[in-house]
């Protein structure tokens, strides 16, 4: 079963489940934002990644949702099920990533648990505070808003191909081993009161558009020549590959969101973006020389149960 499907048959089950990047629990005049992600030695982590890295992005996926909320993160708990074949140089790098990721992004690592399991098994737990009239949700696109994404697109997917072809010295591969979530910029465009709906785009463009759409009750056109497309990915992969990596590669941890056409402006001021498209009355396509396709929504997904 593919992991989105069974997330909606979770929440159907649980009922009153938000499909947000995090949780919103009232707290006064604010909301705390909570947000939870597990990662595995096996499916998550690049063989190449140091343990340091696991201990980075262990941290950094889970600001990203909270950067998606429009939030500022108050602190992560960390839960980690060690392998028996870790020893202490590899637990002292893992945490001092926990660390130094949380502690680049102005918060803190407040406690956790450890256990011991056959893989490494990494549970992050981000919490975060944004004021009630500020928080993005990915629902609230409204047709004709225009589509946006911070960043560029495609850089973690170009990062995969070069250790895969053993390009070790590639640029694109830091993209991939050390994401940087969009913490500034998500504040930043929460504040700009411009922005309709939000998420990030850790797990690919096409999957992200897929779920803003099916919350929001709209569809998306994206404009092929206006995707920024990570510096020097065309020339490596060619330009049909980049296109491909942009929309469903994931590990970007760009954030994707919709802006009212006469509050542009006002969202160009908060950070740097990307205008690629639009919302309109349903399905999710694609314009490329003047012909419309049909885009799959396709990205970085686990697969579960039967």
């Amino acid at each position: 079963m593919r992991e989105r499907d069974l997330i909606w048959r979770i929440s159907e089950i649980l009922g009153g489940v938000e499909n947000d990047d995090c949780a919103l629990i009232e707290a006064g005049e604010r909301y705390l934002v909570a947000t939870t992600d597990m990662l595995h030695r096996q499916t998550d982590f690049p063989e190449i990644m140091n343990p340091w890295q696991m201990g980075w992005m262990s941290v950094a996926v889970n600001l990203s949702d909270i950067a998606a909320m429009g939030a500022e993160p108050a602190g992560l708990l960390m839960a980690v099920g060690l392998p028996q074949e870790a020893d202490l140089y590899f637990i002292d790098e893992l945490f001092s990533g926990f660390r130094d990721c949380a502690a680049y992004y102005g918060t803190r690592i407040l406690g956790g648990d450890t256990d011991s399991h056959q893989e490494l098994t990494v549970t992050g737990t981000a919490l975060g505070f944004v004021e009630k009239d500020l928080a993005l949700r990915r629902r609230g696109a409204r047709i004709g808003d225009l589509l946006c994404t911070t960043g560029s697109l495609g850089g973690a997917g170009g990062g995969l191909y070069a250790w895969q072809q053993g390009w070790l010295e590639s640029s694109f591969i830091e993209k991939l081993l050390e994401p940087e979530p969009r913490l500034a910029e998500g504040r930043a465009l929460a504040k700009s009161g411009a922005v309709t709906a939000m998420m990030d785009n850790s797990d690919g463009l096409a999957l992200s558009l897929s779920d803003l759409a099916a919350v929001s009750r709209v569809g998306f056109l994206v404009y092929e020549e206006r995707l920024p497309l990570a510096e020097g990915l065309a020339e490596m992969v060619g330009r049909e590959m980049a296109v491909e990596m942009a929309f469903c590669a994931g590990g970007d941890f760009e954030l994707v969101f919709t802006v009212r056409r006469e509050a542009l402006e006002a969202a160009r001021l908060a950070c740097e973006l990307t205008v690629i498209g639009e919302a309109v009355e349903e399905g999710i396509w694609v314009e490329q020389a003047g012909k419309w396709r049909q885009l799959e929504a396709r990205g970085y997904e686990h697969r579960i149960g039967g």
